[in-house]
């Protein structure tokens, strides 16, 4: 507790019992006098003379400045206890009061601010005369009339406790904001948030103001500002006062990413309205794109594919721009994230991943196989979109085309989703190698009269030529794609038919992934997806094995024309034999005259060929003999003998002296131990000259 300062005496009066001192009557002890006696304006305008006097001194008294600060927290809490809030707030602000000891009369204001246990500096003096009440509402309680049936349910009294409510918040607000300036001209410009409890009490209680009285534009320019306040005490009263845009502001000050978002998503889903927050689901895309936090992303992401699936996966794409590893569980838990979220969304996600981010995980391309598959069953369920199709096969197995039946499907298809469900699902069981075929074609089964394409592109990658060959001859009347099956050894859709499809629906995608194809139009950083098929070299004797089953086909079912057809076009690829076993005996010469005769002039051709390059190679023989021999006859022979076993040493004489030779010795590495004998003599053994073979030596 502080001590108040008394005057000093010089005159002393000395009595018989007693010593008395005479002394001048202090500004302490006439304001008290003033105050018992209730005369407040008396007291008032006494301490406004002591004060300007002070201030007009040109060296401050510091225990004249402390008297005073006593005397203004008195009548402060005199007026307090009083109800005279206005003079109050405006007397204690004179004292210089610490603002907690008046925020804690105010106990939804101070909230946990500080306890009961907490403790600061007060006048012994004006601590024995503050209010016993625990808060302002209890001072105006005690102050109101008694009026009948009591004073807390009669109206007028409700009313007047009412308006002490609001001059006592007022007196408060008014109280703090002039604490807060002080504080900031003390701190000096620019000093920024400090930390202080006092700062942040004056700070929090100020914003909880701000909010309840709606007064948004000082609450906006607090936040704005350098600040102390306290986000958990804040944070209820904002969200009940519905002051969501200051909520946003104080989680940007404090950088909480979390409860930003937080905030945004619940502006965006109706849950909360603020009209001062412009458009949060951009701003919550611009800041997640800013942030580039993976897990922030990946969260809000999915939660957006709910509200807006392009916006949500334009985001969650956007962070697998540039080069990563392939992480398929990654990428599978993400997909049943956003696929629980909307499935749409999450069919859209599982194409991002096999065709822009080219994933070669056979879950991931099984899963786009399935969803496929279940988009044109879920199409065929319907009557119209079955009925359609029954009638483009059947229009197109009744007539003669020389396109075929996906290019005619494609072409007078009109355009809509039933039609680019089929062409992508076709494009992905012909183009992809990464799914199970035997699991696809059961689920086909269950329309295999509409989906006879589907059947035969699944049976061509299981194997099964003759079954897909029957199928595009026998039910579909495609010969085009038979034909095209053999060519490209057991794939149905060529690259080429491919492109025009993508061109005219859209599917640029698709092809430039599965078939390996040059993207048309560049993709993210300026770059298409890298295809994960390549366009593959076809066995030649694979090619020759189809065209034969091809040929069976039309056999079975009499189609002499396009087995004809077939001869004519393929005859390099069809061996004479092999097609004449085929041939019924009642089939005219005439329609396999092309094919004999060019066969037959192809076979002579290859003799004839055979006959010149024998003789050319005859004639290449002799030359390179005739150049060697010089060469020969220079480098001389070499005799080889056997060793004599029993002699030891046979390259020795008895002397020890090495045999000699007429003739000159060639050495050959590895030397032969055996001579070689033939009719007539000694075959001497010649060095091979460069180019020769063993016929040219001899």
């Amino acid at each position: 507790m502080k001590a108040s300062s008394f005057p000093r005496s010089s005159v002393l009066v000395l009595g018989p019992n007693s010593i008395q001192s005479l002394v001048p009557s202090t500004v302490i002890s006439q304001v008290e006098s003033l105050l018992e006696s209730h005369r407040l304006e008396d007291a008032y305008n006494l301490a406004d003379q002591r004060r300007k006097k002070l201030e007009e001194s040109i060296n401050i008294d510091e225990d004249e400045a402390e008297e005073l600060r006593y005397v203004y927290q008195r009548i402060g809490f005199q007026c307090f206890a009083e109800t005279l809030f206005e003079d109050a707030g405006k007397h204690l602000f004179n004292g210089e009061l610490d603002p907690r000891l008046l925020i804690s009369y105010f106990p939804d204001l101070r909230g946990s601010l500080f306890s009961s246990e907490d403790t600061m500096d007060v006048f012994a003096g004006v601590e024995e005369h503050m209010p016993k009440e625990g808060s302002v509402d209890d001072i105006i309680r005690n102050y109101s009339p008694h009026l009948a049936p009591n004073t807390l349910s009669a109206i007028p009294t409700a009313e007047l406790r009412k308006i002490l409510g609001m001059a006592a918040r007022e007196m408060l607000l008014v109280f703090l904001k002039k604490s807060q300036t002080r504080r900031s001209v003390a701190k000096g410009i620019g000093a920024g948030s400090t930390g202080h409890a006092i700062d942040i009490s004056i700070d929090t209680v100020l914003v909880k103001l701000y909010a309840e009285i709606e007064k948004t534009a000082d609450l906006y320019a607090l936040l704005q500002s350098p600040n102390d306040v306290s986000v958990p005490e804040i944070e209820p009263v904002l969200q009940r006062t519905g002051q969501y845009n200051a909520l946003c502001m104080l989680y940007q000050q404090r950088k909480d990413d979390n409860k930003l978002l937080d905030v945004w998503a619940k502006i965006i889903e109706g849950q909360w309205s603020d009209e001062d927050i412009k458009d949060p689901l951009s701003q919550m895309i611009t800041m997640l794109t800013e942030k580039r936090d993976k897990a922030l992303t990946q969260r809000w992401g999915i939660w957006l594919t709910k509200i807006d699936p392009e916006k949500g996966l334009k985001l969650l794409t956007i962070r697998d721009t540039g080069k990563r590893r392939e992480r398929p569980e990654e990428d599978l838990a993400l997909l049943e994230q956003i696929q629980e979220s909307n499935p749409t969304a999450g069919a859209q996600y599982l194409e991002y991943l096999v065709l822009q981010r080219r994933s070669t995980s056979r879950e991931l391309h099984m899963k786009l196989a399935h969803a496929c598959v279940d988009q044109v069953l879920s199409f065929l369920n319907t009557d119209s979109v079955s009925k359609l199709w029954r009638a483009k096969a059947s229009s197109y197995a009744s007539s003669r085309n020389d396109s075929s039946f996906l290019s005619y499907f494609a072409s007078t298809t009109p355009d809509s989703e039933h039609k680019r469900a089929r062409l992508k699902t076709i494009l992905l069981l012909a183009g992809s190698s990464l799914y199970d075929p035997q699991i696809i074609r059961q689920r086909l089964l269950e329309r295999e009269k509409i989906l006879k394409l589907e059947l035969a592109i699944i049976d061509g990658k299981l194997g099964k030529h003759r079954s897909a060959l029957q199928i595009l001859v026998h039910d579909m009347n495609d010969s085009a794609s038979a034909e095209t099956y053999c060519t490209l050894g057991g794939d149905i859709v060529p690259p080429k038919v491919a492109q025009a499809i993508a061109d005219d629906c859209g599917l640029q995608d698709w092809v430039t992934t599965l078939f390996g194809l040059p993207p048309t139009t560049k993709g993210v950083n300026g770059k298409g997806p890298i295809p994960v098929a390549r366009l593959k070299t076809v066995n030649e004797e694979l090619k020759k094995d189809l065209l034969k089953v091809l040929l069976e086909v039309y056999m079975d079912i009499e189609q002499s024309d396009r087995a004809a057809h077939l001869l004519n076009a393929q005859a390099i690829n069809l061996d004479v034999l092999d097609v004449i076993e085929l041939v019924p005996p009642n089939w005219p010469v005439q329609m396999m005259a092309s094919f004999l005769s060019r066969s037959f002039r192809r076979t002579l051709h290859g003799q004839h060929e055979g006959k010149l390059i024998k003789n050319i190679s005859a004639g290449q023989n002799l030359e390179v003999k005739d150049r060697t021999w010089d060469v020969l006859r220079e480098q001389g022979a070499m005799i080889e003998e056997a060793a004599d076993d029993d002699d030891g040493d046979s390259n020795t004489e008895e002397e020890g002296e090495p045999r000699s030779f007429d003739e000159k010795v060639l050495a050959v590495d590895p030397p032969l131990s055996a001579v070689n004998l033939v009719p007539g003599g000694i075959v001497p053994h010649f060095p091979q000259a460069p180019g020769a073979t063993l016929d040219d030596l001899r």
